[in-house]
């Protein structure tokens, strides 16, 4: 409603621009309307009644066709149908709804815009009110600002516009690289297209040794670009300064880096630093805080380009070679001196920190280029056997369609939420879930479980979306997928992604393939091992409750995992207080609910429904696991508090997971943020040891003349294609390396598994 031709909205989230064209493209509704459609809605969360039945379609609608608010009240009699009737029923609310949705713009400012200035803190009042208000974490962030004045990022990074030095002739980079040399860290960024591990395009390259100035050079494309140099000339030319193990290299997302080089046959052997992962290490939030544009906003304060400022975005969106040279050199010589200055500013803090350093510098720098080479090598597939997949659940999807159509009586769109609703909901008399504020009721797959109990219509269409599902998302990706000329699938993965350090992929995401169904281990078998050669897959077993047993220190957990008692029937035995040889399948089924459940912050509530019991014996269960493991409660207890105390939790390797909502007022967030508080140390900790496993797995390969590669990291597994010949030295070696690669207090056991495909393995 504050839009007009000079107040434009900014979404902090996809950092888009939206003016009045923006607001009527997404609302369908000017802003001058907008007090008038947000009245005619309501709002639940900020107790704004509105006329029920009244989503954004319809007072869009009444807007555009009846008039403003004060019309559509003088027309009342005149809109027909139910929606009439609950208008008019309701209409008496609206001046209230409309004085409460619209901004207050005539409050009496006691200052003008230009007495407004950005002062320094008064240190002494800033630190008595974290003291008197408990701001811990807060207090020490503040403390260590005024104590080390060199930190405050006004005084130590220049953020105004970097002096952009164009580099036109292969003489001037050969100068270049001189510089480099002579000053021995320097930051660098790359311009490039990564469809895959294997397909990169440069488009510019920058670099800098400070000074707040970067050398740009493009490269010769087709458009606007034509006049750069050959990417491989431009590259060839930096050769012996990115093989120097003598220079420091700063750069953003070193892995494509490494890519690009490697397809011109080059290496990168720097000493490396990458301000992604210094980030990512600091504070392990979502993906998007890690891009160049997120460090620049969060740490150095300032805004920066991202591509989408010069390329534009969805169908309007352009190629690199159609951008301005001059804009697009701006744009390069900007991301380039940002990577520096993100640089010494975030080393400094990593510093302070030992574990910190560790984490760094041990972990996430040394995994990188032993993703790279997995991402490279990439995975051999069948592709006959996923077309075979994908013909055999094409007909049975529409086998399911026709039994679907038979039991509704009628045929209908499956994939269609609102057409399955009339079918259930109004022919068929299911009991519907509560209507949300547009009326819609769900079809979600948890309602359409607890419906399949009755039916088989609900049944049915969940089996639909399963099948639809596997087609799409896995085999019709994968097949999509198969590089044409390796015969293989190169997924990339996402390092620094989620908080707790998991490593995501994507292009395509092996991550999620199904297992414990017979169509998702059927995909698996499509990847194989060459000729000659095995498939290793080495899993850790049951690691999140072996860590969790370390860090609880818990004397009966502990004993189970040392003396290689399946730790499930331990617990079904001490809860359900019989002899081990005593527990039968159920019992194991619930003590493994239990396990699970209290490690993922479970509260009797949840375990019930999981277990489908009532919760006064879902509290029975919770109450016997702490009295026979005590440590445990009070690993609970004490997480939460130090959660609420420092806002963060940590893995036993010391990477930091922030709790945002830890001291939420709204119980639901809260108790979110404690669940999360509970999890992320121990399945933190798992990711950590299967990276550091990865790492000392990779390194004893580079030692050693063997025909073995890493081809995969799937969470607590890794997968191996081996010579026959050498897979007797496999065997030994491969587990002892991953159960030593850190040190717990009760073992890491590793499950092995050979075969010709994945699946088998």
């Amino acid at each position: 409603q504050l839009v007009n031709d000079r107040v434009f909205i900014q979404d902090s989230v996809s950092d888009d621009t939206m003016g009045v064209e923006g607001v009527y493209e997404r609302f369908g509704v000017t802003p001058d309307q907008i007090i008038d459609y947000l009245a005619l809605m309501g709002d639940k969360v900020d107790n704004v009644p509105g006329i029920p039945g009244v989503g954004k379609k319809t007072a869009a609608k009444w807007l555009n066709e009846i008039g403003d608010l004060e019309t559509i009240i003088a027309k009342a009699d005149e809109i027909k149908g139910k929606v009439g009737e609950k208008f008019r029923d309701n209409m008496h609310v609206l001046p209230r709804s409309k004085a409460l949705v619209t901004v207050k713009t005539d409050v009496a400012m006691e200052h003008s815009a230009a007495s407004l200035k950005h002062v320094a803190a008064d240190q002494t009042k800033v630190l008595d009110l974290c003291d008197k208000y408990e701001f811990r974490q807060l207090r020490e962030n503040f403390a260590a600002d005024f104590g080390e004045p060199v930190d405050s990022v006004a005084t130590s990074v220049d953020t105004s516009p970097p002096e952009v030095i164009e580099i036109t002739e292969l003489t001037q980079l050969v100068d270049v690289a001189k510089q480099v040399e002579e000053t021995g860290t320097f930051g660098l960024f790359v311009l490039a297209q990564h469809a895959s591990p294997l397909d990169h395009r440069l488009f510019a390259l920058g670099l800098s040794v400070g000074g707040n100035r970067a050398w740009v050079v493009r490269t010769e494309n087709e458009g606007l670009l034509r006049d750069g140099l050959p990417a491989k000339r431009i590259l060839d030319t930096l050769s012996g300064v990115l093989a120097n193990p003598s220079i420091t290299c700063v750069a953003h997302d070193i892995k494509s880096m490494r890519h690009l080089l490697w397809t011109q046959k080059l290496e990168l052997n720097n000493r490396i630093h990458d301000v992604m992962l210094m980030s990512y290490v600091l504070n392990s939030v979502g993906h998007g805080h890690h891009t160049l544009k997120g460090i620049a906003g969060t740490l150095l304060d300032t805004t920066i380009q991202d591509e989408r400022d010069l390329r534009g975005s969805g169908t309007k969106r352009i190629e690199w070679s159609a951008v301005e040279a001059d804009k697009l050199c701006a744009y390069v010589a900007q991301q380039t001196t940002t990577i520096l200055n993100a640089y010494e500013f975030m080393n400094r803090q990593i510093e302070e920190t030992e574990q910190l350093v560790s984490l760094y510098e041990g972990v996430e720098l040394r995994l990188e280029p032993y993703l790279c080479e997995m991402e490279h090598h990439g995975t051999l597939i069948d592709p006959s056997v996923l077309e075979q997949l994908k013909e055999e659940l094409g007909t049975r999807k529409s086998a399911l369609e026709q039994a679907a159509f038979a039991l509704a009586g009628k045929e209908f769109n499956l994939g269609s939420p609102k057409q399955l609703q009339v079918i259930l909901y109004d022919e068929m008399g299911f009991p519907a879930p509560a209507a949300s504020k547009s009326g819609n009721r769900s079809t979600s797959e948890d309602v359409l479980s607890g419906l399949a109990a009755d039916n088989n219509l609900p049944q049915v269409i969940l089996e639909h979306r399963g099948t639809t599902k596997l087609i799409s998302t896995y085999l019709v990706a994968l097949l999509a997928q198969i590089n044409p000329d390796t015969k293989r699938i190169h997924t990339t993965y996402l390092q620094a992604n989620a908080s707790t350090g998991r490593l995501a992929s994507f292009n395509p995401n092996l991550q999620n393939i199904p297992i414990r169904t017979a169509d998702g281990r059927r995909i698996r078998t499509a990847f194989i091992a060459p000729q000659d050669h095995v498939l290793l897959a080495a899993d850790y077993s049951q690691i999140e409750l072996r860590v969790m047993a370390h860090i609880c220190d818990d004397p009966g957990l502990s004993e189970s995992f040392s003396m290689g008692v399946d730790i499930h029937n331990a617990t079904a035995a001490e809860v359900f207080e019989v002899p081990l040889d005593a527990v039968d399948a159920e019992m194991r089924r619930r003590a493994k609910a239990v396990n699970f459940g209290l490690m993922y912050g479970m509260s009797a509530f949840g375990l019930a429904r999981s277990l489908g019991i009532p919760q006064s014996e879902a509290k029975d269960y919770i109450a016997r696991y702490f009295s026979r493991y005590p440590n445990v409660q009070q690993y609970v207890t004490d997480t939460k508090e130090h959660g609420r105390n420092y806002g963060y939790v940590e893995t036993i390797l010391g990477r930091r997971i922030y709790l945002r909502d830890i001291n939420a007022r709204n119980p639901m967030q809260r108790q979110g943020a404690e669940r999360l508080a509970i999890n992320a140390p121990v399945q933190g900790s798992a990711a950590d040891i299967i990276k550091k496993a990865t790492i000392d797995v990779g390194d004893w390969l580079a030692e050693v003349d063997l025909d073995i590669k890493m081809i995969l990291q799937v969470h607590d597994e890794l997968v191996f294609e081996v010579a026959e010949t050498d897979l007797s030295v496999a065997l030994e070696h491969i587990p002892r390396l991953m159960q030593n690669a850190v040190s717990l207090n009760v073992p890491l056991e590793v499950d092995l598994g050979v075969a010709a495909n994945w699946s088998d393995a």
